[in-house]
């Protein structure tokens, strides 16, 4: 039998500054370039980057998220978060310190805690939709941004008098639209992690945020968690093996990195529902007719595959520590493997006419585990893709149990890159009126406590 070479895939031979470029540009039309090109698995070469091989078979996928996590390393391949979510952060661990983290965390996230939120977010989506003008055209991407950073401020960090969760709010939206200006960009492209993490500018972007919640955990500290459900209360009372409980810089990272991973993505995943729906008025009508008799089954179809067609993120990144075989290659150490959330559900052979928005395709068969990665998977799986799901439903429930939406232009939006996250190009243009058919009561919070 012969032996595996260890080299990497072929890839473009463009300068690096030029791949950089398309890639700080444009990279889904890269990436599809490359697939048609070389095939499910070839190496992209970036600036300050080890070489990235990308793959598209789930097979290879499989092998990725099932492989030893001491071999491949999620959190060395996502130092560049380093300036933000801090050395603490469950995403930039590995091996047995991310495992004993994650375990930390993990209860704040089951189902059965999850639906206690359904009324306060609810609450928060019926209070923002009231607010929309109607008849005139609005953008979903910063309304649904309104709520979501109002879910993270009440429910994660559980911030309760409203004078201090409009300054948090405020805090953080400066915070996050300094780190979306193409010169931070910039920056994160030219210094290492470490580097740039020590710079005073970088740490002043944070420490507004940070004083605000280090404020919050020592006033939590004197409180009787017991009577609380904010995931701060939560992990505030969660114990490492020796009994300790989490330190205020872990919880600090932490909550940076929920506020990171669950304020944008879930906003912009809520904006391609949204865009992708007014573009298909018979999927819309279904599902307002759905929401109004109180049924899920088609709300969960839409909500699965808006997640297929328009991932908020185009790839997930391991670091590789040894030698190891992936899709019938030995990949060597200093690589990274990096499964395509963009590329693989665009495969014909697996997803029938890829292209279409077609929410049926889930009514009767689940998302696959290898063909469906909108949160990675394995032991790295995001931790909170439950809850955005979750919440992803109760808004969409909300919003069209109280408007009926259409579109604001004839074409479809395309995606525009934002950092690290693809948002519809116009920000999902939308007119919203009074919805005909108001969605009965009992598809409110009721309904999702027995969903």
């Amino acid at each position: 039998m012969k032996a595996l070479q260890s080299e990497l895939p072929p890839g473009p031979r463009a300068p690096v500054a030029l791949t950089t470029a398309m890639w700080a540009a444009r990279p889904l039309p890269l990436l599809e370039r490359c697939r048609r090109r070389y095939g499910d698995m070839f190496t992209l070469r970036i600036a300050q980057e080890k070489p990235w091989v990308v793959i598209s078979d789930p097979e290879a996928i499989q092998q990725v998220f099932t492989a030893d996590p001491r071999i491949l390393h999620a959190g060395e391949a996502n130092r560049a978060l380093l300036p933000l979510l801090g050395e603490r952060s469950v995403l930039l661990l590995d091996g047995d310190p991310h495992l004993q983290q994650r375990k930390l965390m993990l209860p704040a996230f089951h189902g059965e805690r999850m639906k206690r939120y359904a009324a306060l977010i609810e609450s928060i989506a019926t209070a923002e939709t009231e607010r929309w003008p109607r008849g005139t055209p609005i953008s979903m991407r910063p309304r649904m941004q309104s709520i979501t950073l109002e879910v993270i401020v009440r429910a994660v960090f559980g911030v309760e008098e409203r004078e201090r969760q409009r300054e948090m709010q405020a805090r953080i939206a400066e915070m996050l639209g300094e780190i979306q200006r193409p010169s931070s960009t910039v920056l994160m492209m030219l210094l290492s992690p470490e580097r740039l993490s020590r710079l005073p500018m970088a740490k002043a972007v944070t420490a507004p945020v940070d004083e605000m919640l280090y404020e919050e955990i020592r006033q939590r500290s004197h409180e009787r968690l017991e009577d609380r459900d904010d995931i701060l209360s939560l992990l505030m009372q969660a114990r490492h093996e020796d009994g300790s409980p989490m330190s205020d810089v872990e919880l600090r990272d932490e909550l940076m990195t929920l506020l990171v991973a669950g304020h944008e993505t879930t906003a912009t995943a809520l904006s391609w529902a949204a865009e992708r729906l007014v573009r298909n008025p018979e999927k819309l009508e279904r599902l307002e007719a759905e929401i109004a008799a109180g049924e899920d089954a088609y709300l969960d179809a839409v909500i699965a595959e808006t997640l297929r067609l328009r991932p908020v993120i185009a790839l997930v990144v391991r670091h590789i520590t040894e030698p190891i075989e992936i899709g019938g290659r030995l990949m060597p150490r200093g690589a990274v493997v990096a499964p395509c959330i963009h590329l693989v559900p665009r495969r014909p052979d697996i997803y029938p006419d890829p292209h279409r928005f077609l929410p049926e395709r889930f009514l009767d068969e689940p998302p696959g585990t290898y063909t469906w990665i909108p949160f990675g998977g394995g032991v790295r799986r995001c931790l909170g893709a439950s809850f955005a799901q979750f919440e992803m439903k109760v808004v969409l429930r909300t919003v069209l149990s109280q408007q009926h939406l259409r579109a604001a232009n004839p074409e479809p939006e395309r995606f525009r890159r934002r950092t690290i996250v693809l948002n519809p190009s116009r920000d999902g243009r939308v007119v919203a009126e009074p919805a005909t058919h108001p969605a009965d009561a009992a598809a409110g919070p009721a309904a999702m406590e027995a969903a």
